[in-house]
């Protein structure tokens, strides 16, 4: 997979409100798939729906004991995205940078 598509992949995983929610649950700690759902107050298929797509987005990770599901985070859950972010700040900041050498090459106007 590459980077775009894995980017691609995170951000869909995170356009959906009941997934980040279950992704601050996770954030706290490992949780079974009834522990998740309780408060989402959404049907046990739903939320199982929604944990594949966070964990096709590599952001999960799952792991079965007996009938039980748990779900916990991914170590590196956020790296790719904090790369891209970060190669967007160093774009935007040195876009600036040019900016700015670019407005101090230009003499000021005198006031007559």
């Amino acid at each position: 997979m590459t980077e775009t598509e894995s980017i691609d992949r995170y951000f869909q995983a995170m356009a959906d409100p009941y997934r980040r929610g279950f992704v601050e649950r996770l954030s706290k700690g490992p949780a079974s798939v009834k522990e998740l759902a309780a408060p989402a107050n959404v049907q046990l298929p739903a939320v199982l729906k929604h944990l594949r797509v966070l964990e096709d987005g590599g952001i999960v990770v799952s792991e079965k004991v007996g009938r039980v599901r748990t779900y916990r985070m991914r170590p590196d859950a956020f790296k790719a995205i904090n790369n891209w972010v970060e190669q967007r700040q160093r774009d935007m900041n040195a876009a600036f940078d040019r900016l700015a050498t670019a407005m101090a090459e230009v003499p000021e106007e005198k006031d007559h």
